[in-house]
């Protein structure tokens, strides 16, 4: 039976690798092993069967290779042709953009294409490139808005072009909203994409989060936003931010796991708000260093000595005011 599609965007261990003649390790011979203090003796025969092992997960692998670093040149070309901040060459022409987006796309194909040839995955790689190019113009008007809110939102930018090649947040945001694209369409590769703004900036962004308009981050550094978080319009988090889950297990992978925040919230240095059912409601302010489990009414201020208080716009003679102990 041929690979599917899943087959070459999942590697597998293969299942009839030949029985290890290398002794069993158990908790505390492997501690010794890793540590040094081993006795083992590498003999012939012990590396013949190695590279036999190895051999077999080389030739059974299905994905791409060199896909870190094809996500890498993706990450970079799709910002260079959306931004002339980061092209190689500037004042390209139209027939130059042309292509440098023919180029973006076989770097796309080449991503998801198996190690061999497979008539029947070409379709599917050319309905994942044709639906990418269809939504760059949007993506780059919601990276603009992004830029936008955060010069506005920071008196030491200069520009907004100083935001788009200075800022780590604008580069974790636009690789974000590049890989969101991607992310449920095909495997992997999304993730690799946004791990490159993670190596690059300290910024986690989750392609499977959604995220609003007019998104800010400002420092960023530390931010982890989860995979079923939800965003609303004209948020603003600071460095260190974590937006995670209250639990971690694997039953969980398919249940919302991540907070929601309102609309126009700010989220201050090193908070940290966990739980798929948490939403944090629009227009608060969440102090630095605030832990939040639980739920928090629109315009709410919330900081690390338990007193949530009123802010000054709309509300309901329902939203009185909340002690929290944090």
């Amino acid at each position: 039976m041929g690979r599917t599609r899943k087959d070459f965007m999942v590697a597998e261990p293969p299942g009839d690798v030949v029985p290890s003649a290398f002794p069993r390790l158990t908790s505390h011979s492997l501690a010794g092993a890793l540590s040094g203090s081993a006795t083992e003796v590498w003999s012939e025969s012990g590396k013949q069967e190695l590279l036999t092992l190895l051999s077999r997960e080389h030739l059974d692998h299905a994905l791409p290779p060199g896909l870190r670093q094809l996500a890498e040149r993706f990450a970079y070309r799709a910002l260079g042709l959306l931004f002339p901040h980061f092209a190689a060459r500037t004042r390209a022409g139209r027939d130059e953009l042309a292509g440098e987006l023919g180029a973006l796309g076989g770097l796309l194909e080449q991503a998801l294409a198996p190690p061999d040839s497979m008539a029947d995955c070409e379709a599917a790689r050319g309905a994942v490139v044709e639906h990418l190019y269809s939504r760059l113009g949007l993506i780059r008007e919601a990276l603009l808005l992004d830029a936008r809110a955060i010069y506005e939102g920071d008196p030491a930018a200069q520009s907004v072009d100083e935001v788009i090649l200075a800022y780590p947040g604008f580069l974790a945001i636009a690789t974000y909203r590049i890989a969101h694209e991607l992310h449920g369409r095909v495997a992997l590769f999304p993730r690799l994409l946004t791990e490159v703004a993670h190596r690059a900036t300290g910024i986690d962004i989750h392609p499977g989060a959604r995220i609003g308009a007019s998104f800010a981050i400002d420092h960023g550094t530390g931010i982890v936003i989860g995979e079923t978080a939800v965003l609303g319009a004209r948020v603003r988090l600071y460095q260190g931010v974590t937006l995670g889950a209250a639990r971690v297990n694997k039953r969980l992978e398919n249940v919302k796991r991540h907070p929601t925040i309102g609309d126009d919230v700010v989220i201050y240095a090193n908070a940290t708000i966990l739980g798929g059912e948490t939403v944090i409601g629009r227009g608060s302010r969440i102090g630095g260093n605030v832990w939040l489990t639980r739920s928090v009414p629109p315009y709410s201020v919330v900081t690390p000595t338990s007193r949530v208080e009123r802010r000054g716009g709309d509300s309901s003679p329902s939203d009185d005011l909340i002690e929290f102990n944090i």
